[in-house]
């Protein structure tokens, strides 16, 4: 839900850092890559009890992330292929903190079992649905917007990680979250599909 609005705000300062890859001639799928890279520090950096510091990296790596489609859309570059390594990056990332929070809290993971359940849900409609809807964004497919999105599950990451005494209720919140966020991605769907 975030994304959608929080876009606008953020979208100069994402420009600005595009354009200042262009410069140093770096390419979509690179700042994708550099992206990835650092997500997954994050959670090595969450592991070893550096909670400051992997939050800090987990979202210079979300912000690089929105980098990479504006620089391939400024380019014209944007392609199916980097469509793929986008969200399959996102996605590891995603799994990398909720392992990260397994090893190092394992009286939570239960809660993040559920989690990762809800997330697969609600990760499995979102994939279908852009690769069957006639609807196409700016994006390379159609993107459906939800309760539950990246940010939204950038900010809970971050109070999981740094509230760890909370993890579990947090856990068990995002999981409820996501789950809203699926049936109303099913129920659009439907209306979408079936309509």
């Amino acid at each position: 839900m975030l994304d959608t609005y929080a876009r606008k705000v953020i979208q100069p300062q994402v420009q600005r850092v595009a354009d200042l890859c262009i410069t140093i001639n770096l390419k979509a799928d690179q700042v994708t890559l550099g992206a990835f890279l650092l997500g997954i520090l994050s959670s090595l950096l969450v592991v070893l009890n550096f909670p400051f510091t992997g939050v800090t990296l987990l979202w210079i790596s979300g912000f690089l992330d929105a980098v990479d489609g504006t620089i391939a859309r400024t380019r014209r570059s944007s392609s199916q292929w980097g469509t793929v390594l986008d969200i399959t990056g996102d996605r590891l990332v995603e799994t990398a903190i909720i392992l990260a929070l397994a090893i190092r809290f394992p009286d939570s993971r239960m809660a993040l079992l559920i989690l990762i359940s809800t997330i697969l849900f609600s990760m499995t409609v979102f994939l279908t649905v852009g690769a069957l809807s006639p609807k196409r964004s700016e994006k390379s497919f159609y993107y459906q917007a939800g309760l539950a999105e990246r940010t939204e599950g950038f900010i809970l990451f971050s109070l999981m990680i740094i509230f760890s005494r909370y993890l579990s209720l947090l856990t068990l919140f995002f999981a409820f979250l996501v789950i809203i966020t699926g049936i109303q991605r099913m129920a659009e769907a439907y209306c979408l599909l079936k309509g």
